[in-house]
């Protein structure tokens, strides 16, 4: 850790080093009182003020099966639609909460979320859920719903450590080949 770094953030050992902490929040299914209101957003899904005219049109995901949830999330990685595939793994992983297949759609969605806060600017959020989610997809067979899970998990760390290295400069004009789905 640099001299700068320490300063900013005393007694924390480097990002590499540190022991990767699960966030914590809302659990539960959605249901018809619970579902996502439709809030305008734009192409990298950040919210914009009610009333707003939205460029991002996404589908009604609490409507779909986890399979069509599953396919679209495929669909939206690999066009590089991460927020989409966020949102469709999300949806996916909570359709299958208590099942063998939780983890693997909660480490979809945490590489989209991870992908995501990479095209806004957030290096250390892109690192760290990029990290979560290669530990969550690295757990299943290779080739489990699809997912060429060795080759994807290697691939996130890469890029998580290309991010720290600043080799994968954070921000709109991020370069990132296509993901293999």
């Amino acid at each position: 850790m640099s001299p700068s770094d320490e300063a900013a953030n005393p007694g924390q050992e480097p990002a590499e080093r540190r022991p990767l902490q699960e966030a914590t929040g809302k659990t539960g299914k959605p249901t018809e009182t619970r579902n996502k209101p439709e809030r305008p957003r734009d192409l990298l899904g950040r919210p914009l003020p009610w009333g707003a005219e939205g460029s991002l049109a996404l589908e009604d995901f609490d409507s779909l099966s986890l399979d069509e949830n599953h396919d679209l999330g495929r669909g939206h990685a690999r066009a590089g639609e991460w927020f989409a595939a966020h949102e469709a793994w999300e949806t996916a992983w909570k359709q299958a909460r208590d099942t063998d297949e939780a983890e693997l759609f909660k480490g979809l969605s945490q590489m989209g979320a991870g992908y995501v806060h990479l095209f806004r600017g957030n290096a250390h959020g892109a690192a760290t859920l990029l990290r979560r989610a290669a530990l969550r997809i690295s757990r299943y067979e290779d080739g489990r719903r699809g997912v060429p899970t060795i080759a994807l998990s290697q691939r996130l760390i890469a890029d998580a450590d290309a991010v720290d290295r600043g080799d994968l400069v954070p921000g709109e004009g991020a370069t990132v080949a296509p993901v293999e789905l």
